[in-house]
């Protein structure tokens, strides 16, 4: 399903990390960051609350705007029944939709809150997500404290929160249009290529995105994935061309931009919700506004998997979400 908007604008972003992020090739373009993963609290939970909290806070003020401004908080995570979101909200105190679409959320989020703007339901909304190294290990894999060793196509859960203010105020970057995917299954199992698992899925939506709104490739200067990573990145690629035609030359995947994988120990690149707002809301709009870059589409990739339906040796299905994004003329 495909949206197109003609009044809705990403006015500003704000951008808080962990310290991987910060010492990455990055870490210049983050609003703060973190010099160790617990950020002042008591738990991992407790600290992906936090970067959610230290990303709203940011964006208002870098808005000049207060809460009562705010007529709803889009937000997701990873983690069981979205707590880390739950328990940001309730001190947030901003009306709120919890959402999930894994690493997906991010551009869920926009286009859900992109809807509301163009429609005039609501005059402000915030998209945030977040997600933290340590308490995503801790629910999908093993905490870290167990040093287990990893096959090399895992991918390294970024630690950020990501917001975004959006409005039809005209100001910042455009929001154009929107695509929401379809659940894709091609039968993998291996939770530690997550790269695979995704690719079939963000392949499919960019074919779908192109073939609604009557383009080709051509029209962006760049096509961002999540976080495939540096396996994940190829077989998306291979598959598109196979399976649709489509051969990509202004492409780039935000898990292998985020994090030098030359000095720093994150396998295959980054993955996480935040990977790709982290590498868009930073570095690509940095680019934009020096308009090294007029028109970028944004692909969210995500594995809609659980502990439990690994552990039954269940296939693992994935979906992404594309949001297209252009400076303002």
């Amino acid at each position: 399903m495909n949206f197109k908007y003609n009044n809705v604008y990403l006015n500003e972003t704000a951008i808080v990390t962990g310290p991987y992020e910060a010492n990455g090739p990055l870490g210049s373009y983050f609003d703060r960051s973190y010099d160790d993963l617990y950020f002042g609290t008591d738990s991992w939970e407790a600290a992906e609350a936090k970067l959610i909290e230290d990303s709203v806070d940011i964006l208002l003020s870098k808005s000049s705007l207060i809460k009562s401004d705010i007529d709803i908080h889009i937000s997701g995570d990873l983690l069981n029944q979205l707590v880390a979101t739950n328990y940001a909200a309730k001190d947030i105190g901003i009306p709120l939709m919890g959402v999930y679409a894994a690493c997906a959320t991010s551009t869920l989020g926009l286009i859900i809150g992109a809807n509301m703007v163009e429609s005039g339901q609501v005059k402000n909304a915030i998209c945030t997500v977040s997600s933290h190294n340590s308490s995503a290990e801790k629910q999908f894999r093993y905490p870290v404290e167990y040093g287990g060793p990893k096959r090399k196509t895992t991918t390294f859960t970024s630690t950020g929160g990501a917001s975004a203010l959006i409005s039809s105020k005209k100001k910042g970057i455009r929001i154009e249009s929107g695509t929401i995917g379809t659940v894709v299954d091609l039968g993998i199992k291996d939770v530690y290529n997550m790269g695979a698992v995704m690719a079939p899925a963000a392949a499919r939506t960019l074919y779908e995105h192109l073939n609604a709104n009557g383009r080709d490739t051509n029209y962006y200067d760049l096509i961002l994935t999540g976080d495939l990573g540096i396996y994940g990145k190829e077989i998306f690629k291979d598959y598109l061309k196979k399976e649709y035609g489509i051969k990509l030359k202004n492409y780039e995947d935000a898990g292998c931009i985020l994090y030098d994988r030359g000095s720093q120990p994150v396998y295959a690149g980054a993955s996480g919700p935040a990977c790709i707002p982290l590498v868009t809301y930073g570095y690509i709009f940095d680019k934009m506004h020096k308009k090294q870059y007029k028109k970028i589409l944004m692909i969210g990739t995500g594995a809609l998997h659980n502990t439990s339906m690994c552990n039954e040796k269940r296939t693992i299905p994935s979906i992404a979400h594309a949001i297209s994004l252009e400076v303002i003329k």
